[in-house]
């Protein structure tokens, strides 16, 4: 069975890097998702950089994987510790004013006594973790991968043992939902090269996927992404046949940018960093190309699975090429554009005179490259906004907006329109706050025009 055995009790997240990725240009995320997604700093191939700056291996490491977002793996059992860990890391991505992803890796037999083995002693201790872990979402938008392999992987299991199995996802689910309603849960859907799309549906439909927005694929293995959306597309088709629409898919792309077939990324050198994650796919049926099963992140092969291998990263990232700088997948966590608070400005040599009507906007280049740069938009209440604002401007020629964080971009010909999110739409009367965007050619001097309905 093609698969690959994903991190440990032990792991904690990285943040993983997509070189040779696909930028999806114009338009808005065409998913359920808008905005830009968290990356930690704290993880454990920024750890190991930190103590092995001098390393040959350095450079591409930090360049290709250290510096994207990823998914923060919750991996370890602890019924006690586990809303506190849960609480830092979500407050930490909505004070930077994006969008934290988790996956949840606790259920009972998991991995079916695996290289990964662990988890709850039994489904009722299963529970009260899922509890304490819905309680410390927060409010804005967080997704969360439901148990790798806990749907797709099930041989280990007697009919009894499956039914209960699925029964606890039904109800983590819900109780996930419960806990953060702007939170997004996706189930385990395998891979392309694993179970029939509509054997996986079923199973996904006896898992309670009506309660949750989608399906995940491609975390336990390296299959190319033209693959997966196909697969999914197929399980979106047999779930509408089976009663269940508006699911959608989420695909991991963190190490499937090179051969594909055998599950152990361990031992073969062939596999590559794929897509850099984004939730602007550009594909209704998917909210997400994410990097779940970090590069670099062993599977339990030559190494003991979830540790980090300066050799594995190596590997994958070495041949890539490098992601665009700065990030298109994040704004640096000291630039005003990664705020989510919405405040009257207190910098006179950045804020415009108090505009007349709803709100009024300027445009500043942040950074410049060849062939790009990254820009800043300060949006400045007048009389406020309490039903949101839209900015909107005329690109000049030969620009084209990439990537929008803070925002939800959608774009006609030159014209560009950037709406609030819904955390920095309602300023009050001379309040504040910023979008930050992506773009190839030169920023220009266009004019803004911002408008509250």
């Amino acid at each position: 069975m093609a698969r690959s055995r994903v991190i440990a009790v032990a792991a904690a997240c990285t943040t993983v890097a997509a070189a040779g990725a696909l930028m999806i240009t114009g338009s808005a995320s065409a998913g359920t998702i808008s905005g830009t997604l968290y990356r930690d700093t704290s993880t454990p191939v920024a750890r190991w950089l930190q103590s092995n700056a001098g390393d040959s291996r350095a450079s591409v490491i930090r360049t290709k994987i250290e510096s994207q977002p990823a998914t923060r793996w919750l991996s370890n059992f602890n019924i006690s510790t586990i809303g506190s860990e849960v609480s830092s890391y979500v407050n930490a991505a909505n004070a930077a004013g994006q969008i934290p992803a988790l996956t949840v890796y606790g259920i009972t037999n998991r991995d079916c006594g695996g290289a990964s083995s662990g988890g709850a002693p039994d489904l009722t201790q299963y529970q009260t973790w899922i509890g304490n872990i819905a309680r410390n979402l927060g409010s804005q938008t967080v997704v969360l991968n439901l148990e790798p392999d806990s749907i797709a992987l099930l041989t280990c299991l007697n009919s009894s043992e499956i039914a209960a199995r699925n029964q606890a996802l039904r109800t983590a689910t819900q109780t996930l939902k419960a806990g953060n309603p702007n939170a997004k849960v996706y189930l385990d859907g395998g891979h392309s090269a694993w179970n029939s799309a509509g054997e996986q549906a079923s199973r996904l439909v006896a898992a309670g996927i009506a309660s949750a927005d989608g399906f995940y694929t491609n975390a336990s293995n390296f299959q190319p992404t033209s693959a997966e959306a196909s697969y999914g597309r197929s399980i979106i088709s047999s779930l509408n046949g089976q009663g269940v629409s508006g699911k959608r898919q989420v695909i991991d792309t963190s190490r499937n940018g090179g051969a594909s077939g055998d599950w152990c990324g361990d031992d073969n050198t062939d596999r590559r960093i794929g897509q850099y994650p984004t939730v602007n796919t550009g594909d209704a049926n998917i909210d997400a190309y994410l990097w779940i099963k970090p590069p670099g992140e062993a599977d339990g092969c030559r190494y003991a699975a979830g540790s980090f291998q300066p050799d594995l990263a190596y590997s994958l990232a070495s041949t890539a090429p490098n992601p665009p700088s700065p990030s298109p997948s994040s704004p640096a966590p000291s630039s005003p554009s990664s705020s989510p608070s919405s405040s009257p400005s207190s910098s006179p040599s950045s804020s415009p005179s108090l505009p007349t009507g709803a709100c009024g906007a300027t445009l500043r280049a942040v950074s410049t490259w060849n062939g790009g740069y990254q820009g800043e938009v300060k949006v400045q209440a007048g009389s406020g906004t309490p039903s949101g604002w839209t900015v909107s401007w005329t690109l000049p020629s030969g620009s084209t907006v990439s990537q929008v964080w803070n925002g939800t971009l959608t774009s006609s010909g030159s014209t560009v329109s950037v709406r609030n999110v819904s955390w920095n739409g309602n300023l009050p009367a001379d309040g504040s706050t910023t979008f930050g965007f992506i773009a190839s050619g030169t920023p220009g001097t266009p004019a803004l025009s911002c408008t509250s309905p």
